[in-house]
């Protein structure tokens, strides 16, 4: 950094591509904290390294996700300290202050033309109806060595719970674990979808994830992924586990309303 009238900020994590924007936000947020306005530059060619097809490994691809930040008109300004950290990943989510933190959101991390258009495309193709749906998201396969994960059958009464409140839900199931996909599409085979050419997912293996495995689709496909956790996040019910995935579900969302979160002591809901 040059001066406190001319700063940039520097991001050089490689992890999965939420983490990567878990990290960047923490970056942008601790960063106006400490010099209370935004920084004139971010320097994100160092990050999401698993996601650059081989003409870019020296480029930032931030942008083929996420407008220019210098695009978006969003007045931010100092008012107080914005509590925000890594390891939120695994807390309850209701805890975050969204008020502070959706104009950030906005500003960094608004879809790029070609996300809004796959968001268009999938909801075109799907007949995606918001207010009807309602999202069994499981991260699961080498999570597992991050975080404790809730069993299928919880998710199923999770969703039985929200069934018997509304006898029309359709369920929209996400998931990197086959076997989690298949229970749950078997348990609600009449008012169930997911994104069948749109997702990648793999048999559950707790040494790996579907980045790693298919490593040489993941410029393609993070695209994808990006469009469908803001899909989700627009729905009407929530029943998420914890860390970066459904972390930005709620931060796209900006609340946890209608969200039942499991967390490391059990299940919280909000309503």
């Amino acid at each position: 950094m040059s001066s406190d009238e001319d700063y940039f900020i520097r991001v050089s994590h490689n992890s999965g591509f939420f983490s990567c924007c878990t990290v960047l936000l923490d970056y942008i947020l601790n960063t106006f904290n400490s010099k209370k306005k935004l920084a004139n530059y971010i320097d994100a060619s160092l990050t999401f390294d698993w996601y650059k097809p081989e003409n870019k490994r020296d480029q930032s691809i931030v942008f083929e996700y996420f407008e220019h930040y210098d695009n978006i008109q969003i007045p931010i300004t100092w008012s107080k300290k914005i509590g925000f950290y890594t390891a939120i990943e695994i807390d309850n989510y209701s805890n975050i202050d969204y008020e502070s933190i959706t104009p950030f959101m906005l500003k960094y991390f608004t879809p790029s033309q070609q996300i809004k258009t796959i968001i268009q495309n999938i909801e075109e193709k799907y007949q995606v109806n918001y207010k009807n749906i309602c999202v069994l998201f499981y991260r699961g396969n080498d999570k597992i060595t991050e975080t404790k994960l809730s069993s299928y059958d919880e998710y199923i009464r999770q969703a039985n719970e929200v069934l018997e409140k509304n006898p029309n839900i359709q369920f929209l199931i996400q998931s990197d674990e086959t076997e989690f996909i298949e229970t749950m599409t078997k348990h609600f085979p009449s008012n169930s979808f997911y994104f069948k050419d749109e997702i990648r997912h793999i048999p559950k293996n707790n040494e790996t994830t579907v980045d790693k495995v298919f490593s040489n689709l993941n410029f393609e496909f993070s695209k994808y992924f990006l469009a469908i956790m803001i899909i989700m996040s627009k729905c009407e019910h929530l029943i998420i586990g914890s860390g970066n995935c459904p972390l930005w579900i709620c931060l796209y969302r900006g609340n946890t309303i209608n969200t039942r979160q499991f967390l490391i002591s059990g299940w919280v809901h909000e309503s």
